[in-house]
């Protein structure tokens, strides 16, 4: 997350949900056509958001003079290393941690998002040019680059076409599959030469969105991957028949990848991960998730790096975090994020030699409730049992107690801070503010008794409760959530503690990131699980954040609420929201707006997940960000997406 999900430093969850992330001000989208995408929803005045500082929009200042070479240190999220190497990722290992700290380092896909605080295209960093719309926008051309794989070979249109068979043929493993969306969406595609690739559209689309939310998912593979087993001979680009030109051999395709991409133990010595086209290639990789990356000499793009290595640093704890900023040592970070309960000795570690900055990510947090499950999915799918369980979530409380003021209120799925044109004005305002006896009123209306505190609360009349909601059935269930951050334990519990008052009973339980991520599956009709499986036991997970736009980085809610949509984990679906995502997909520019507006407006209502504070620091919860004053260069992607390639070290 989306991508996704927010991982701790790191999603999305997953597109993948990501932990806390960075976000920042979000300038006016450039349109592929070269037009703007208009001042699309205005937010209101100064908000918590923008009152804070966050950060500088050009690169950190570093102090001393530039070296040639050296090794900057990052840190990653607690507990939260990358688990996935194949850029075809698919939900249950869509996160930040895989996407930005891992693939996007050595596979570029063929956009690029985010740099310099902005949620907008870089085209600098891209891999292809601008793509131009025609034909009433149900026409694309995308034209490539000169780039080269690290084997020689160039970047072609053939390894686009490689990509999009796999699409074809592997969607319900795609974590940012939505039905009738992308590729469902296309109805053929050409390849006039080795450079150019031409996509014919079912329908007319916003110029802007198909760029932002469709092209953005692509990423080209070389055509070296396109095997189906190890001992299949190494494909040459020219090749013809091979597996990715049918069903059935790229499905061959992707389950030889994909258990490739399972063991990590490989990954550095494999000869398929080791064909990169981005700035690095790994050169190991150990069982507790350090990753170690040096330079790729074939870099088509633009800026090389300069450093010699950059190493990736696993970590399971915020004390752990903080021995090792103190530690000055030979392995010192020069990138981390300081835990929140760490913030009053902030001006200590500043001491060490850092320069601290806040820098979130464009994300909210939310956690999902299984609407799929067999005994409590029933209570799950009433609105009422939604808005009662919201009002439980002390959101200012929140913020104020646990997050030290670095943090946004999450009132519906687009993000508040930085002040940007995609939330709407309604979306700074909270339908359902933190209150014990509203939740207690609304729970007592729809037919539950013993609602109140030392008591648990069960379903008198089930023709109140709703339908599937047994007589007699009690209001106590799980909630996972992510290890090692302490303000997520500590939001957990107040919850629980609040929960109480009105006969909830959360049994809480933690584990690591990827534990909770993997849990999360769709359980509803439209899921990629029965509702009878035991995957669907969970009730409710809670990853420590939420979601990061990306790669669907304009925040229209396919990915996450449309159904049958892969990030979809509450298994949430109705028509209603289905046309109002999609009205944000085709409308013409002048109108997006207001399209934005019935869509959030809507999901804020509804309550799709449980919505509570966003962070307004990195993936792992953290309000501040640490860079050395030792390495200049650094400049923050607001969808988490690393480029160590402008770092550099200083003496």
């Amino acid at each position: 997350m989306n991508f996704h999900i927010a991982g701790p430093k790191p999603s999305r969850a997953i597109s993948r949900p990501r932990a806390r992330s960075p976000l920042q001000v979000l300038g006016v989208l450039a349109v592929a056509a070269g037009t703007a995408a208009a001042s699309l929803v205005g937010a209101p005045g100064a908000s918590a958001a923008s009152a804070n500082n966050f950060g500088p929009t050009t690169a950190v200042p570093a102090q001393g003079t530039k070296m040639s070479g050296g090794t900057a240190y990052f840190m990653e999220g607690q507990s939260a290393p990358p688990t996935y190497i194949f850029p075809f990722i698919s939900p249950q290992v869509c996160s930040t941690m895989n996407y930005g700290q891992l693939t996007y380092l050595m596979y570029r896909p063929l956009y690029w998002f985010g740099n310099y605080n902005q949620p907008t295209v870089d085209y600098n960093y891209s891999v292809a040019n601008p793509p131009k719309f025609s034909n009433g926008d149900k026409t694309v051309t995308v034209t490539l680059k000169p780039w080269k794989w690290s084997n020689g070979e160039p970047v072609s249109s053939r390894d686009v076409e490689f990509w999009m068979n796999m699409m074809f043929a592997n969607k319900d493993n795609w974590c940012d599959y939505t039905p009738g969306f992308f590729p469902d969406n296309v109805a053929s595609m050409s390849y006039p030469n080795a450079r150019t690739v031409v996509f014919h559209l079912k329908k007319s689309y916003n110029p802007t969105w198909y760029l932002y939310n469709e092209l953005s998912q692509i990423t080209p593979l070389p055509m070296a991957w396109d095997v189906t087993s190890a001992s299949s001979p190494t494909p040459t680009p020219n090749e013809k028949n091979l597996p990715d030109t049918t069903i059935k051999g790229a499905q061959a395709v992707y389950n030889f990848l994909n258990k490739q991409a399972m063991d990590k133990t490989t990954w550095a010595s494999s000869k398929y991960w080791s064909i990169v086209d981005g700035p690095w290639k790994l050169k190991s990789f150990t069982s507790t998730g350090e990753a170690t990356f040096v330079p790729n000499p074939s870099y088509g793009g633009s800026p090389k790096p300069t450093l010699s290595k950059f190493v990736e640093v696993p970590f399971t704890s915020d004390e752990a975090i903080l021995n090792e900023l103190k530690s000055g040592g030979p392995r010192a970070l020069q990138v981390a994020e300081l835990p929140d309960d760490y913030i009053p000795q902030l001006q200590r570690i500043e001491s060490e030699g850092y320069t601290a900055v806040n820098f979130p990510s464009f994300s909210f947090a939310y956690f999902p409730l299984n609407l799929g499950n067999p005994i409590f999915g029933p209570v799950f799918r009433q609105l009422y049992f939604r808005q009662a369980f919201q009002h439980l979530v002390d959101q200012q409380g929140w913020i104020q107690k646990i997050l030290d003021g670095y943090g946004v209120p999450t009132y519906g799925p687009a993000p508040l801070a930085p002040t940007n044109h995609f939330a709407a004005k309604l979306e700074y305002h909270n339908m359902y503010p933190f209150s014990v006896s509203d939740a207690a009123k609304i729970l007592k209306a729809h037919g539950w008794a013993d609602v109140a505190p030392g008591k648990v609360a069960y379903c008198a009349d089930p023709a109140k409760c709703g339908p599937g909601v047994k007589k007699g059935l009690k209001l106590e269930f799980g909630l996972l959530y992510q290890s090692g951050v302490v303000v997520t334990q500590e939001e957990m519990v107040d919850l629980k503690s609040q929960a109480a008052q009105v006969g909830i009973n959360l049994e809480l339980s933690s584990a690591p990131f990827a534990q909770v991520v993997g849990k999360a599956i769709n359980c509803g009709p439209h899921g990629y699980a029965k509702p009878s499986s035991a995957q669907c036991s969970w009730t409710a997970l809670n990853w420590g954040a939420g979601w990061v736009y990306a790669p669907d980085y304009e925040p229209t809610g396919e990915s996450l609420f449309a159904t049958g949509a892969g990030a979809d984990f509450s298994g949430y679906s109705t028509a209603k929201a289905d046309a109002l995502i999609a009205a944000t997909a085709t409308v013409p520019e002048s109108r997006t707006a207001s399209s934005l507006i019935n869509y959030e407006y809507y999901m804020a209502e509804q309550l799709p997940v449980v919505y509570f504070p966003t962070a307004t620091g990195d993936p792992t919860a953290a309000a501040v960000d640490l860079i050395s004053k030792h390495l200049g260069g650094f400049n923050n992607n607001v969808y988490t997406n690393l480029t160590p390639e402008t770092w550099y070290l200083t003496k």
